[in-house]
C-alpha cells in the first residue's frame, strides 16, 4: 500500500498537468477590428482585465441599417492593458489568441488579447 500512495498521487499530477496544458492550448489565433467601447479591471477575488469591442457591421435588411457586434476579451498582459487603458472609444485592431478554457484567475472570457494597434481614419 506504501507503494501505491505515491503512484497514484504522481498519476493524478500527470492528469492534472496534461489537462492544463490542454486547456491552454491555442485553439485559434487571429485578428478584430473596431471601437473600443470598455476597458476596465475587475473581479472580486482575482482582479483582470477585461474589455468589449463593437465590430459594427451592415445589416441585409436595408429598412434596420447598421447592426452592433460586441466581442468580449480578456488581457494578461500589463503593457497592453495599459495601452487599451487609453484608447477607449478609438478605432483598434486587436490580435487575440483563443484557449479552450480560461481558469478563473485568468479573465472572464477564453479571447486573450496580445497586441493592439489603433486604427487611424
Amino acid at each position: 500500500m506504501k507503494k501505491a500512495i505515491p503512484i497514484i498521487i504522481a498519476v493524478l499530477l500527470a492528469i492534472l498537468g496534461v489537462y492544463y496544458a490542454y486547456t491552454q492550448f491555442t485553439y485559434s489565433e487571429g485578428n478584430r477590428a473596431g471601437v473600443l467601447i470598455k476597458f476596465s479591471k475587475k473581479g472580486n477575488l482575482f482582479k483582470t482585465y477585461e474589455g468589449e469591442v463593437n465590430q459594427i457591421g451592415i445589416n441585409p435588411d436595408p429598412k434596420v441599417g447598421l447592426i452592433n457586434n460586441i466581442w468580449d476579451f480578456s488581457v494578461k498582459d500589463q503593457a497592453v492593458a495599459d495601452q487599451l487603458s487609453h484608447l477607449e472609444g478609438h478605432n483598434v485592431s486587436l490580435h487575440y489568441r483563443e484557449i479552450k478554457h480560461a481558469f478563473v484567475w485568468q479573465g472572464e472570457t477564453n479571447y486573450f488579447v496580445d497586441k493592439v494597434e489603433e486604427v487611424k481614419p
